[in-house]
């Protein structure tokens, strides 16, 4: 059989298998199996279940993941997340839309010290939309702020997804995690302009509050110090070189536990049901980097991906527009995928173009991340959607849609942005590097 058609056939019946509700790491591994046996034989193609997952496992860029995870679902339990929004909503919750806006401020500060897209969402579904449907805020910009907001998981660093990224694209953690910090900082910032655009044409959206006493919004601030301590110690540590990222995100465990012991919200029953989180989400994690990289041997040795490259630079179509089809793609997979499974996927395929193209992987990295954080967002589906639903029946889903669309412009606008102007995010780590 050609290659080619072969490389074809396997990527259909591993959405196939994916449809039948088989995990997408399975599915990958299995097809890349088959596959890579009709093409060199079942002795090699059976060895790579063995070597793959050993060779991930091994990996000192790999356990950060579960580092991350665990100290992200011990600050939660310890209560960091309604400290960083009670220190955001002091600061910006009298103003009109300000709670909104401290949703926004406090899930990119909950993003430093958690790296994950959908824990984020449901943490601040959890914490701040109470608070907002108490004070009348419409249920569209309240739903539309927190799934926008829980997006800044994946772009804010530390960031699973980016670790995820340079392990399977060999890239340097440090490196991502720097020059995911402007388009992060945007990201905050082109949130709350939507949110002033929203109260703008609508004013009775968000009711203004009183602002508090000088005092009390002192106290909410130094009440986050646990907060404010977690993130200079994991994020000042990386970039100053004091730590590794390895070490940084163990010395992160270590506090956020401790954090959650001393104000007694670490029982048993709560000490079981963070390691759960942490080990499902970890398992689910590891299950899709083996499988991602046996599928990337079949994709390889059948020459399906160099196919693509080749012709498309045969092609009259700029470098400029594959890459706004690619990030349509990515759209797409967003809203029926959630954002590992949509970065696993692709990367063998998309790779290749990338660097055909002579663009640099640090940069497609990050707009990598970005755009797979605009899919948990967009219809039909999108992930962070579907949880707040879930969360909360009463609000229908055409309500929540109805509030995402002023964030879903503003990340459209900030994605071209990035695009367009790379330096905003290779500057940082070419300074810091």
């Amino acid at each position: 059989m050609d290659p080619l058609i072969l490389a074809l056939l396997g990527f259909c019946a591993m959405m196939l298998l994916i449809a039948l509700h088989v995990p997408i790491g399975i599915s990958m591994a299995l097809v890349g199996v088959a596959g890579f046996a009709q093409v060199v034989g079942w002795g090699p193609a059976l060895s790579l279940m063995a070597s793959e997952p050993a060779s991930a496992m091994s990996s000192l860029d790999l356990a950060v993941i579960p580092l991350f995870m665990l100290m992200g679902s011990l600050a939660a339990a310890g209560g960091l997340a309604t400290d960083v929004y009670d220190m955001a909503g002091a600061l910006f919750g009298h103003r009109r839309g300000g709670l909104a806006t401290t949703t926004i401020v406090a899930s990119a500060g909950f993003g430093a010290i958690c790296g994950s897209g959908v824990a984020t969402t449901a943490t601040f579904g959890r914490v701040a939309m109470p608070e907002m449907l108490s004070r009348n805020y419409r249920p569209s910009l309240a739903s539309g702020a927190i799934a926008a907001g829980g997006t800044l998981g994946i772009i804010v660093p530390p960031s699973a997804m980016m670790i995820l990224y340079a392990v399977l694209t060999e890239q340097s953690v440090l490196e991502l995690f720097s020059a995911a910090i402007i388009p992060a900082m945007l990201a905050v910032v082109f949130y709350a302009v939507a949110v002033q655009v929203t109260v703008w044409r609508d004013p009775d959206a968000a009711p203004k509050s009183e602002k508090l006493p000088l005092r009390e919004r002192l106290a909410a601030i130094c009440r986050a110090w646990g907060v404010i301590l977690l993130a200079v110690v994991v994020l000042g540590g990386i970039y100053s070189g004091i730590f590794t990222v390895n070490e940084a995100a163990a010395i992160g465990v270590v506090i956020a536990f401790f954090f959650a012991l001393m104000r007694k919200r670490l029982d048993r029953a709560t000490f079981l049901r963070v390691m759960a989180e942490a080990s499902g989400s970890t398992a689910m994690i590891y299950l899709m980097v083996f499988g991602a990289t046996i599928f990337s041997y079949f994709v390889s040795v059948t020459g399906g991906a160099q196919f693509i490259v080749s012709l498309i630079s045969e092609s009259s179509i700029s470098p400029v527009a594959v890459i706004f089809c690619i990030l349509l793609l990515y759209i797409f997979l967003g809203a029926f995928f959630d954002e590992v499974a949509a970065m696993v996927i692709t990367l063998p395929f998309v790779i290749p173009v990338i660097q055909g193209f002579g663009y640099d992987l640090v940069w497609w990295g990050i707009i990598n991340v970005v755009v797979i954080g605009i899919g948990m967002i967009t219809p039909p589906i999108g992930i962070n959607v579907m949880l707040l639903n879930s969360m909360y029946r009463d609000i229908r889903i055409t309500t929540i849609y109805r509030g995402i669309v002023p964030f879903l412009v503003a990340d459209l606008v900030r994605l071209i942005v990035l695009v367009l102007f790379p330096p905003l995010t290779l500057w940082l780590p070419s300074v810091i590097g």
